[in-house]
C-alpha cells in the first residue's frame, strides 16, 4: 500500500471524499435522531446497509466519537485510492 495519512480537518476530509465521488454515510439502523451511528464513506453504487447523511451530521458524530480519518491519496499504480478508515484519535 502507498503512504497513508491521518487528518481531523473537515475541509480536507470532505475534499478527499468528494474528489472520489464519495458521500458521508452511516450504517443503517445504527443512528438516532441526534445523528449518532457507525460512520462510513459510501461510493457509487450505493452500498446496501448504508444510509447517506449530510456532512453536518457526519462531522458531529465524527467529533463526538473523537475519530480521525486515515486515508490514502494514491495506490501503488498512481491511480486515486479510495482506501479510508475511521480510527480513534487516541491511538
Amino acid at each position: 500500500m502507498s503512504d497513508s495519512r491521518t487528518t481531523t480537518d473537515h475541509d480536507q476530509i470532505r475534499e478527499w471524499v468528494e474528489a472520489r465521488g464519495g458521500h458521508p454515510a452511516r450504517v443503517r439502523d445504527t443512528g438516532d435522531s441526534d445523528g449518532d451511528g457507525i460512520l462510513r464513506i459510501d461510493f457509487e453504487p450505493q452500498a446496501d446497509g448504508l444510509e447517506r447523511i449530510d456532512w453536518d451530521d457526519w462531522f458531529a458524530t465524527f467529533e463526538e466519537s473523537e475519530l480521525a480519518f486515515l486515508h490514502q491519496d494514491s495506490a501503488k499504480d498512481g491511480a486515486a485510492s479510495r482506501f479510508n478508515k475511521l480510527v480513534s484519535r487516541n491511538s
